[in-house]
């Protein structure tokens, strides 16, 4: 005899599974909260940057209503702290540059060379180790660099390099340079990774090489993000701190000769901060004007690089 599924009238007119139907309010109280945490995450960061970009824009501009923005960037003495104070930002710039560009020099090799052997070269079981042991270097505090770059690096530098003062930018920037070294490496490797496998049978089957495969197929094919990894880079080479300021020193001259100290945006922002400028000062207006520099350049690299990630990556199916 079977049971009938229509509601009996002793069951009030609620048939089995409208009893056994589960309770979702609960659940979409709990989805609801989640999305208001959420939100309020996203809103203090945008409220944060928007603080932060407002405290620099409104201090720089109090800056500029005292200092000419032509001084400001075409004078090249900067003696910001000095009793005849002059403003020209381009030897905080040529000091910046300066370390970046020795990093560079030392890191974008290196950084696709080890990509390039992760990705291509090394056996699975060694790159799931070695590529840990290379992000690591990201880890070590820049105050540790610093340091290595002043009292191991200068000394070993000045038995090679005739004329080479204790704070210099080639020290700082050589080790600026492995201190920037995970990141191009890192991004690098997960786009060169990143290629499709078919790409690479496809031209073993034309009877390329591997070197050939490399450079004349994934490299081309990764080049979007390399390049990314690159300006990131120099993004992160533009605004480091302690290393240049342990290892450069505070000199702000205006030269691109590596053996002598310089003084980049950055230690020159840990200088004001130290107390050596009065609140409300022009001299403590300064810090704000090299920071909206910094903030600007840092910007547009992070533009160039979604730009060029936009414009130039390879989509595959």
């Amino acid at each position: 005899m079977t049971e009938s599924v229509f509601p009996s009238p002793a069951s009030g007119g609620v048939s089995s599974s409208d009893r056994w139907k589960p309770n979702r309010k609960l659940s979409k109280l709990s989805q609801r909260s989640v999305v208001i945490l959420f939100g309020a995450f996203a809103f203090v960061s945008v409220a944060t940057t928007i603080g932060i970009i407002s405290t620099l824009l409104f201090e720089t501009i109090e800056f500029f209503l005292e200092v000419s923005p032509l001084h400001f960037f075409t004078a090249t003495r900067w003696t910001a702290l000095f009793a005849n104070p002059s403003f020209g930002v381009i030897v905080l710039l040529c000091g910046t540059f300066l370390t970046s560009f020795i990093g560079l020099l030392l890191s974008i090799p290196l950084g696709l060379l080890a990509a390039v052997c992760l990705s291509e070269y090394a056996p699975r079981n060694l790159r799931a180790v070695l590529k840990p042991a290379l992000e690591l270097l990201a880890g070590i505090p820049t105050v540790v660099f610093g340091y290595f770059a002043l009292l191991m690096v200068t000394p070993f530098l000045q038995n090679l390099v005739p004329g080479l003062s204790v704070f210099n930018s080639l020290s700082a920037g050589i080790v600026l340079g492995f201190a920037i070294l995970p990141t191009i490496a890192s991004l690098s490797e997960d786009a060169i990774f990143a290629v499709p496998q078919s790409l690479r049978q496809g031209c073993y089957a034309l009877g390329a090489t591997k070197r050939e495969t490399v450079t004349g197929v994934v490299l081309p094919a990764a080049l979007s993000g390399i390049v990314s990894s690159i300006i990131l880079g120099v993004a992160r080479a533009v605004g480091e701190t302690m290393i240049v300021t342990l290892a450069a020193g505070q000199s702000p001259t205006l030269t691109l000769d590596p053996r002598v100290s310089v003084q980049t945006m950055t230690s020159f922002i840990v200088q004001v901060t130290k107390g050596d400028a009065p609140y409300g000062s022009i001299e403590f207006k300064t810090l704000f004007a090299v920071g909206m520099t910094l903030f600007v350049i840092t910007l547009l690299l992070n533009i160039l690089s979604f730009w060029f990630v936009r414009k130039f990556q390879e989509k595959y199916e």
